[in-house]
């Protein structure tokens, strides 16, 4: 009697985890709904192909999917994870490495929902979470260049040095179940025609928040959109620090006009600040080719988002720096740094930038001014030109200490409020980057 209770009481409880294995199963191999599942022929316009390049060149598709010297969308760079590096994917339309049997609506559910066909997951350093905003009308077009502006390369994938079981992939569509939203961006009725327009390009294409947005500790993005005080407030990212593109006195962009917002997306440098670090290769082959009109209605958007004067701390203001001469490493500046940047700090805007007020020298997080100041900048190209004024490369040059000193004077001068910085900081950053390349870093799509 108590044997067959056992079996019974048994199967009664073996039926419920049953079904949820299944449904499990059926969840992270499922693959989400495409408005485009029935359209079997897409049209390759030459107009439409245009504007698929033009909305590549707004998402930035380049920068990750292509390597400097190689042929474009052709895969192979490296990108690090916690879990181990991974390598971005060929995505030209060869048929054999490539995305050159992807139907639309395979190529949607890649780029909207990071789903490969046959329900493979994308790791989300995919930006998807955000290109899941993108227009119906931007998805085709985009299929369109890639389809028909795209040369193919014969470039096979590099598999992820993800170990197993790490490496699996199924438990990506619980993470995409939390964190990424599925629907497009729909435009907010209380605004104009201008702030939606940024609003959708810096949460879609330009997928901003990809760097700028600080991640929880599931690495997702704490917020996707205006809504989220987190949202665009400055974030720690590969050896960089990723500013707050908020109204932040400081660590933000609370100083800047709109005109200087454009200036900057469109020269790669206004008064305050020269493009560096990871925001050069956004800007070397990404915003300087996106339209005036958009370019404004990103600075519009951008000039919306509060700031939070708590986070953010006491408003800079200039001060004199007389006093501080004989403090440790205002040698080193005076000898090394103070050519370009000035002896007040003021820089040779626009070419020249000043550190005094720096948003490097007034945020808390110090990886920036220490990565720069070891590896250089790469070069800025405006209109196909590389530019002539780059900061160099001092690891060679200066012991860790140096640095640390040097870095800590301009942090605690001119009114910055920055913080100290640790020599031990600047060798654990010495040993995990290298130089900036001096060559230009931009690619030609077609």
């Amino acid at each position: 009697m108590n044997n067959r209770r056992f079996a019974r009481t048994a199967g009664w409880l073996v039926l419920p985890c049953v079904v949820a294995a299944g449904l499990l199963a059926w969840y992270v191999t499922r693959e989400p709904a495409s408005p485009f599942e029935q359209q079997q022929a897409t049209s390759f316009d030459p107009a439409l192909v245009s504007r698929g390049e033009y909305v590549a060149r707004v998402s930035d598709c380049v920068a990750c999917h292509s390597l400097a010297g190689k042929q474009p969308f052709a895969g192979g760079l490296e990108m690090a994870t916690p879990l181990g590096a991974i390598h971005a994917t060929n995505i030209t339309p060869d048929r054999e490495h490539g995305i050159g049997t992807y139907s639309l609506a395979d190529f949607d559910r890649a780029v909207r929902h990071g789903v490969a066909p046959g329900g493979r997951r994308l790791y989300p350093a995919m930006p998807y979470p955000s290109y899941v905003k993108l227009s119906d009308d931007d998805i085709q077009a985009l299929y369109a260049f890639f389809m028909r502006g795209v040369q193919p390369a014969n470039q096979p994938n590099i598999p992820s040095d993800i170990p197993w079981p790490l490496n699996l992939r199924w438990p990506i569509a619980l993470w995409n179940g939390v964190f990424a939203p599925t629907a497009t961006y729909a435009a907010k009725p209380g605004q104009d025609a201008l702030w939606n327009r940024g609003a959708y390009i810096v949460q879609g294409p330009g997928h901003c928040g990809s760097c700028h947005t600080p991640r929880g500790l599931a690495f997702n993005e704490k917020a996707l959109d205006e809504s989220g005080a987190p949202f665009l407030a400055g974030a720690l990212l590969d050896g960089w620090y990723a500013p707050s593109l908020r109204q932040d006195h400081n660590t933000g962009l609370g100083r800047w006009s709109e005109e200087q917002i454009v200036q900057f997306l469109k020269t790669g440098r206004n008064q305050h600040a020269v493009v560096y670090g990871s925001m050069t290769e956004a800007f070397n082959n990404s915003t300087q080719f996106m339209q005036d009109d958009d370019l404004a209605a990103i600075a519009r958007y951008l000039k919306s988002l509060p700031g939070d004067p708590q986070r953010d701390g006491s408003p800079w203001q200039y001060q004199a720096a007389t006093a501080r001469q004989d403090a440790p490493g205002a040698h080193t500046y005076a000898t090394r740094c103070a050519s370009c940047h000035g002896l007040d700090g003021k820089g040779q805007p626009d070419w020249m930038p000043p550190l005094a007020g720096a948003t490097s020298a007034l945020a808390k997080e110090d990886a920036s001014a220490i990565n720069i100041t070891l590896n250089g900048s790469q070069r800025v190209v405006t209109a196909g030109l590389p530019d002539a004024y780059r900061m160099p490369a001092f690891r060679e040059q200066l012991s860790d200490s140096e640095i640390a000193d040097v870095l800590s004077y301009v942090r605690g001068t001119w009114g910055n409020h920055g913080g100290a910085v640790d020599a031990k900081a600047v060798g654990k950053l010495r040993g995990h980057t290298d130089p900036a390349s001096s060559s230009p870093i931009i690619l030609h799509m077609r």
